[in-house]
């Protein structure tokens, strides 16, 4: 059987771009996955080092023998604290492409996708004790509609909530994927049932994995460990993450209300390089439609 490609680096070429990165500097690539972006940056080094972190273990077979690399096998929320441990503050560029990869969705196995079989798991780091299956089986009526709603924008979570609390008490177990889409078949709702079960999978994720917070945490490590002037590219791919960095690359905050010191002037720490997000080419497109909903925003570290 052929093995499935792990990734295809989702705007690459606008990535490295927008890192100007300098043969003697220092780089994050904060999300490794199959080593597409980063390949790209070590070609363009000679002296500098990059620091690559991923949380997945599957991410650690990509990882090329090569000296100016240091793989960090952690979530990129302990950016500050790694880059420390190798002495290498501040760095020059950072880059987070935060998309599941490809091989996360195909290959099935960790119960990310809606298409394929696999349990109710979506850890991204399997240390990690929460399950999506325990967020169904546990978690209070209550507790699953702030999930289903506040990270899935599902339209019907209280109704979905309801149903889960209703479905586990007469001893209906979630333990894999094709079980909980047939119990969601019937709740769906809108004209395409993909989207339905995308939001309420993406949900699920989004909880077991913590990633809201763990993106408020590096993006407000990035700007202690950046050099002024350095670069911070960021890939999204979905409204919640897009309007978190969209906000505090604008504001300094991530509810779109400036910070301010005690004097009352604003706190920014970052510009950004472009006014719109930068989107994936009709090329790109056509090669790999999965790059439909990336959206790239690119800032400067201000002084």
């Amino acid at each position: 059987m052929e093995k499935p490609v792990y990734h295809i680096s989702v705007l690459l070429q606008e990535c490295i771009d927008a890192l100007q990165i300098m043969p003697d500097g220092n780089y994050v690539d904060l999300t490794f996955g199959g080593g597409g972006h980063s390949s790209e940056i070590l070609k363009r080094l000679d002296t500098g080092k990059l620091f690559a972190f991923d949380q997945d273990e599957d991410a650690y077979n990509n990882v090329p023998e090569n000296d100016r690399l240091v793989f960090v096998p952690h979530n990129f929320r302990f950016l500050k604290r790694f880059l420390q441990y190798h002495d290498a503050i501040p760095v020059q560029g950072i880059l987070a492409d935060l998309g599941i990869s490809s091989y996360q969705i195909d290959a099935g196995h960790k119960g990310f996708s809606t298409r394929f079989e696999g349990p109710m798991d979506m850890r991204m780091n399997q240390e990690a004790s929460l399950k999506a299956s325990d967020i169904l089986h546990d978690y209070s009526e209550e507790a699953l509609v702030q999930v289903f709603s506040q990270y899935g924008e599902v339209r019907n979570s209280k109704t979905l909530a309801a149903a889960i609390v209703s479905a586990r008490n007469s001893g209906l177990r979630f333990e894999n994927t094709s079980a909980f889409i047939s119990f969601l078949e019937p709740l769906k709702m809108g004209a395409n049932p993909q989207k339905y079960y995308a939001q309420v999978f993406q949900a699920l994720r989004i909880e077991v994995n913590d990633e809201l917070n763990a993106l408020k945490e590096m993006l407000m490590q990035s700007c202690e460990v950046l050099e002024e002037g350095g670069i911070l590219a960021v890939i999204t791919f979905h409204s919640l993450e897009d309007r978190l960095v969209k906000n505090f690359l604008k504001t300094g905050s991530f509810d779109a209300t400036p910070e301010t010191d005690e004097f009352g002037r604003r706190k920014k720490s970052f510009s950004l390089l472009h006014k719109k997000p930068i989107e994936a080419s009709a090329k790109e497109l056509k090669l790999n439609p999965r790059s439909r909903s990336a959206k790239l925003r690119v800032a400067q570290k201000l002084g």
